[in-house]
């Protein structure tokens, strides 16, 4: 066999020597190789540092510079003659650097014992997400001098610790007592994450002290003014070493209120003289001595809607939240809040109290009335004392349990009476027969006249009043039964209506309650003829820096009541008919500094058996209400007392209400002044004359 032959590589590529030399081909591909590199580096230089410079300028500031907010100082709150309610005022603050703490914890001892506090609070403090990371935290805010003069004398003893300054709220009137008007301000506070939360891009922090109620929350974003920040410079160990520049912050808006500060105090303290005088005088048909818990009072412009003045009791000071209230503080105030019988110094009962109303509901049930055509100013009714229903079935009947027979409370046996008489003399006979004369001709009037008159006056809704919190009235009927039992069937077990429930709805019992806003708007409608405005506390808001008016906050109407002359001058001689020989005349005669032709009122008294024996055991006392207005024919102002578990309204409420009118006759409120940069913010009181029949002022 022949022998395979193996391939020669060698004869296949040629040698060296044969290949000719070409140079300038591989210089120029590695010119080439070169030259790509070279591109491909200079656009990518030009990337970084053209197209790509602000958000690596960003990237490189965000690891050296760290930006921290600066609150504003809060806008101030002034009464309407431009006194201050509500300042600032600059504090000495103790602040401790968390990096000192870290790197000498030492410190921190000794830190706790030169502000009063123990070593876990001051830890517990240094951290608190509460406070910014790249800020030294408060240890004692309002520190006094002598602790600052201690620091500057040993200050090599506490690294890390220095005095910085900061602002609080001060509450000027009442000699500083921080107790004029306390519910209608409100009070400032740390915010809660829920706030914090609902702003995410409002620029809160979570060291934000944000207004919690009152005027303070209900006007946070015009009040907290634009905050400042600085721009810290800061090392690889995020320690600060120098500032980049500042941004001052803005101070908030003046709020210019509807509040006269004089009228305020008065109110204030003849609502605490009615209670303490209530609560120590013993009811001479029950025997027993009232509780009254708590009341308010409202006084409001009747032509506008401004709120002159709003009082609450009990009540407490604004001082006690400045710098964060105590524990001890915070439970006293809220001793009264878990009670169902009331007295919970934080509740605002002017706007949030909800009181049966009794015969003031009258005012409703007579218009509704006059206006249906049930009845006309010249339809008398026997007032035997005793009111029957007709072809009563005592399971039926309602009301109760109220049976088939109604009682009168004040007005017993009064005879013939019209809608005049039995408005100034109360008389509730002749109210049980307007709600029975309303429940047997449904066919004719429908099956909630009285209801529909009620929501015109605006006794089943907020009226809408610039103050967060406010409750909503509620008039009995079938309907409004239906969704309470929906809504809790065991507090609201029934849903039907008797003829009984219609009766007692119509002079202001059941179910039916309202707020102190709800019924002095709902007289204010009435004394100006049929308008119904929003309540306002608020008048205007002012730019400090320029004196410029931001808002001015203008009457609003949210409703119209429509009553014929002849209806409205029946009603309304009942109202004075109530001050001059009906109900009130006898607490008018005793009280009052003035006389009726001098200053003309008119009102309307209220004694509302409560929703509580159960848990009193039948010992509780009625809620007392007076609502007045005046001076006629021309009104200005309306006033309404109520004072809850207090007994009769002529007896337990209207004494504040003509006490208040004292006052208003001698010092009539003028109108709202705008401060400027000629008629600054003062904190100076207002001279005022004595009220009527005083002979030297309060």
């Amino acid at each position: 066999m022949r022998r395979r032959r193996s391939v020669n590589v060698g004869a296949l590529v040629a040698s060296p020597q044969e290949v000719p030399s070409r140079p300038n081909i591989r210089i120029a591909v590695i010119g080439l190789i070169f030259l790509a590199l070279f591109a491909t580096m200079v656009l990518r230089l030009w990337s970084l540092q053209i197209i790509g410079q602000k958000k690596a300028t960003a990237a490189v500031d965000q690891n050296v510079v760290r930006v921290v907010s600066i609150p504003a100082p809060r806008g101030e709150i002034l009464d309407r003659n431009g006194r201050i309610l509500v300042g600032n005022q600059v504090e000495e603050q103790i602040v401790l650097s968390r990096y000192e703490a870290t790197v000498d914890p030492g410190i921190i001892p000794k830190v706790a014992a030169l502000v009063g506090e123990t070593p876990t609070q001051i830890k517990a403090a240094l951290n608190s997400s509460q406070y910014n990371v790249y800020q030294p935290v408060p240890v004692l805010t309002g520190a006094p001098i002598t602790t600052i003069q201690y620091l500057d004398e040993h200050r090599a003893e506490f690294p890390g610790v220095s005095v910085q300054e900061t602002t609080v709220r001060t509450y000027p009137q009442g000699k500083g007592c921080g107790c004029v008007a306390s519910h209608l301000l409100g009070y400032v506070g740390p915010i809660t994450q829920k706030q914090l939360q609902a702003n995410p891009k409002a620029g809160y922090q979570p060291s934000s002290q944000v207004g919690q109620t009152g005027l303070e929350a209900e006007y946070e974003q015009s009040l907290r003014g634009v905050p400042g920040k600085d721009e810290l410079l800061v090392n690889a160990q995020n320690q600060v070493v120098g500032t980049l520049r500042k941004t001052p912050a803005q101070e908030g808006d003046l709020l210019v209120t509807n509040i006269d500060t004089n009228l305020q105090e008065a109110v204030q303290g003849y609502l605490q003289s009615v209670i303490m005088a209530d609560r120590n005088t013993k009811d001479p048909v029950s025997g027993v001595y009232p509780a009254a818990l708590d009341g308010a009072a409202v006084v409001e412009d009747v032509q506008t809607g401004a709120v002159l003045a709003m009082a609450s009791y009990p009540s407490y000071s604004l001082n006690q939240w400045v710098g964060g209230i105590s524990s001890a503080n915070y439970n006293a105030l809220t001793q009264g809040c878990q009670s169902a019988l009331g007295g919970c110094a934080l509740d605002n009962y002017a706007i949030d109290g909800l009181y049966t109303p009794g015969s003031t509901f009258k005012l409703a049930t007579a218009t509704a009335a006059l206006k249906a055509g049930l009845v006309t100013p010249g339809t008398y009714v026997d007032d035997t004392g005793l009111f029957k229903v007709p072809n009563c079935n005592t399971s039926l009947a309602g009301g109760a349990g109220a049976g088939c027979q109604f009682h009168d409370a004040e007005a017993s046996g009064a005879g013939y009476v019209n809608v005049t008489k039995a408005l100034a003399i109360s008389d509730d006979y002749y109210f049980y027969d307007m709600g029975y004369l309303f429940y047997v001709n449904q066919k004719q009037f429908g099956p909630s006249p009285i209801q529909n008159m009620a929501d015109q006056y605006g006794l089943d809704q907020v009226t809408g009043i610039d103050l967060p919190g406010e409750a909503q009235g509620r008039v009995d009927s079938q309907a409004e039964r239906q969704l309470l039992h929906k809504e809790a069937p065991a507090a609201f077990p029934t849903t039907t209506w008797y003829v009984g429930d219609n009766l007692e709805m119509a002079f202001g019992q059941g179910a039916t309650v309202v707020t102190p806003i709800e019924l002095a708007n709902a007289y204010a409608t009435f004394a100006n003829g049929g308008t119904r405005y929003q309540p306002q506390v608020a008048a205007a808001l002012v730019d400090p820096s320029t004196d410029k008016v931001v808002k001015r906050f203008t009457p609003r109407v949210t409703g119209h009541v429509s009553i014929p002359p002849v209806d409205y001058s029946a009603m309304l001689q009942g109202f004075e008919g109530a001050v001059e020989y009906g109900t009130a005349a006898s607490t008018f005669k005793g009280v009052a500094g003035f006389s009726l032709s001098q200053f003309q009122i008119a009102g309307k008294t209220g004694t509302a058996d409560t929703a509580i024996s159960s848990i009193t055991k039948g010992t509780d006392e009625p809620n007392a209400w007076f609502v007045g207005f005046g001076p006629e024919p021309n009104p200005k102002y309306v006033v309404a007392v109520v004072v809850s578990q207090a007994g009769y309204g002529a007896s337990a409420a209207a004494p504040a209400v003509m006490n208040i009118f004292n006052y208003l006759v001698t010092n009539p409120i003028g109108p709202v002044q705008i401060p400027t940069a000629k008629t600054p913010p003062s904190t100076a009181p207002v001279p005022f004359n004595p009220p009527a029949g005083a002979t030297t002022g309060g």
